[in-house]
């Protein structure tokens, strides 16, 4: 009975005239390169979404993408609330206490790595980054 359903299913899967050659097509090239198919308002929309609620199921590229817009949004939300604009970060030093701040909570809260927040907070060296967040926080 079972290899029955086995060749049946064989049969019913390769006879339907369906092939993975079909796929190989400029019609599926798009959605094989990347996870979303639609406008890039659509995209980040989704991603806001997944930010939340990432899980197992979730691929390494989604998790970092996810957890990139949490950290860009936590980025300009505190810059916000530090009544900073876009320039401030490259004006004010690499050991800025805002920018420790800023760097101390992402590592906390998100997955962004050193040199990302390095490179994102314009404080230099991923190492410095380091140095400064070992050091004790001020209460």
């Amino acid at each position: 009975m079972v290899i029955a359903e086995r060749t049946y299913f064989k049969t019913a899967r390769t006879g339907s005239g369906f092939s993975r050659t079909e796929e190989e097509g400029a019609d599926y090239k798009l959605v094989r390169r990347g996870w979303c198919l639609g406008s890039e308002d659509f995209r980040k929309e989704l991603l806001a979404a997944v930010v939340e609620r990432v899980g197992a199921s979730h691929y390494g590229s989604e998790r970092q993408e996810s957890g990139e817009q949490k950290a860009e949004r936590t980025v300009m939300e505190e810059m916000k609330r530090l009544g900073w604009e876009k320039g401030d970060l490259q004006r004010r030093r690499k050991g800025d206490k805002g920018k420790v701040g800023m760097a101390r909570w992402l590592r906390k809260e998100t997955t962004m790595s050193l040199k990302w927040i390095a490179q994102r907070l314009q404080m230099g060296s991923w190492t410095y980054v380091s140095n400064l967040l070992r050091e004790k926080a001020p209460n």
